[in-house]
């Protein structure tokens, strides 16, 4: 076992030097795609967002029908699974699953219409969040980035070039 101070940090800042600037993460990748294509030790790559921001991407309109409907529908698989189980235990297979359908889906709309009659409002929309970089960079080991840089450049993949000196 190796002692703590010898071992990299987990979440080690990334290092090198920039060779290419992208608008997207794909650009980005068809860089290190290109650069692969012609044998580059692509090992001496890092990919780096920056400019990062939180996006909350508003899907739709929260409503009680669509409350009580996704907790029911989200309780019925919990229920049939509990009913499976049950059914395992003997008795009769049909019985068991219609319980546990059943007390599923009624113990799914009301967990998801306590939380819903308790927010009274403040939230009527169904969203999901995402962390977007506004650029991605991409950085070489700096004994081989010159030769990346130049590479990059005469493909004409980067946006930004980053300063030759």
């Amino acid at each position: 076992m190796s002692s703590p101070e010898k071992r990299p940090p987990l979440r080690a800042r990334p290092t090198g030097w920039p060779v290419g600037s992208f608008d997207s993460y794909e650009d980005a990748q068809a860089a290190v795609d290109k650069l692969s294509d012609l044998e580059f030790p692509v090992a001496d790559l890092t990919i780096v967002g920056v400019d990062l921001m939180e996006v909350e991407r508003v899907s739709g309109r929260l409503t009680w029908p669509r409350v009580i409907g996704g907790g029911a529908a989200s309780g019925a698989w919990i229920g049939l699974f509990f009913g499976l189980l049950f059914s395992f235990l003997g008795g009769d297979m049909t019985s068991a699953l219609l319980l546990g359908l059943l007390l599923g889906v009624v113990f799914g709309m009301v967990s998801a219409a306590v939380p819903y009659a308790l927010s009274a409002g403040k939230r009527d929309f169904t969203s999901r969040t995402e962390i977007v970089a506004g650029r991605y960079d991409l950085l070489c080991d700096p004994a081989r980035a010159p030769e990346a840089r130049d590479i990059i450049a005469r493909s004409s993949l980067a946006r930004i070039q980053p300063p030759t000196g």
